[in-house]
């Protein structure tokens, strides 16, 4: 099983450059980053685990700024976000940013995409809360045709574009209905989401993880129906306190990767985690 980490990388944490060395070296199989452009001090939204919104999500760095530079100082490492908050970008510069990191990269980004839980941050974007999954859903199509090999034409119910020469393209080649980098679709399960994995993505990323026995049997019967090979299903359990058991399970599903949680602490505190986690890495690890 290969083994990623996520972090919240902040102006107060390690830095990406120190991370990324530090992961390829150990044999970390991929870095995952969040996104959050602000978190307006005045909200009703409640943090989704409950209590007080943790201080690094208003100061995290620019996801693909901080991928950029872990990319340049590696080789082999994935990476990836956890997610891209679609909607909050203007979709010509998001497909650019997305195929340059992947080209520059060597094809080795995976987009991860959500649809977000910050009303407020969202509003400021100009995004209408009700509508903000057919919005995704639209500026992917619209993404989609910017990395066609063709100049190719979209106009769609939120935005358009005409027929244009838009390079560097992403490295993987379309399969299926999917056109770009890896792609993987965060959120909770359910027909809606599931509808959504399908239509343009190459799997799903579940927070935490919990729940995938019964879950993953609904996706698979949504996935065939969509008409998608079934041996192309990538579930990537996003933000896993890990332990030998949970990774046992995963395992027994058919997971073939799964995401950890490091704390966003600097570099001591994060290489103290990554000690911690190198057993699961090296396949080592205990019950």
């Amino acid at each position: 099983m290969r083994i990623a980490v996520t972090i919240f990388l902040t102006d107060e944490t390690i830095t990406p450059v120190r991370l990324a060395r530090e992961l390829e070296q150990r044999g970390f199989a991929g870095l995952y980053l969040p996104e959050h452009t602000h978190i307006p001090v005045e909200r009703t939204s409640p943090y989704p685990a409950g209590g007080e919104l943790p201080r690094e999500y208003g100061r995290t760095l620019d996801p693909f700024v901080a991928l950029g530079q872990a990319a340049a100082v590696t080789e082999r490492l994935g990476l990836g976000t956890g997610i891209t908050l679609a909607a909050q970008h203007d979709p010509i510069d998001l497909a650019k940013q997305v195929a340059t990191l992947d080209h520059l990269s060597g094809g080795r980004f995976t987009l991860g995409l959500g649809f977000g839980w910050n009303v407020e941050e969202a509003a400021d974007h100009g995004v209408q809360w009700r509508t903000r999954r057919e919005l995704v859903r639209d500026r992917m199509g619209l993404m989609r045709a910017l990395w066609a090999e063709e100049p190719t034409a979209y106009d769609g119910e939120f935005g358009s574009v005409r027929a244009s020469f838009a390079h560097p393209k992403p490295v993987q080649k379309p399969r299926g209905p999917v056109v770009g980098p890896r792609t993987l679709v965060g959120g909770a399960a359910g027909p809606k989401l599931f509808g959504s994995i399908c239509e343009y993505a190459d799997g799903w990323l579940p927070i935490g993880g919990r729940g995938l026995t019964e879950s993953l049997p609904a996706l698979r019967t949504a996935w065939a129906d969509a008409g998608r090979d079934p041996g192309a299903l990538q579930v990537v359990p996003y933000a896993v306190l890990p332990n030998a058991g949970k990774l046992a399970h995963f395992a027994e599903l058919g997971i073939e990767e799964v995401v950890v949680q490091l704390p966003p602490e600097g570099e001591a505190g994060v290489l103290r985690a990554l000690d911690a986690f190198q057993p699961f890495v090296d396949g080592q690890a205990d019950r």
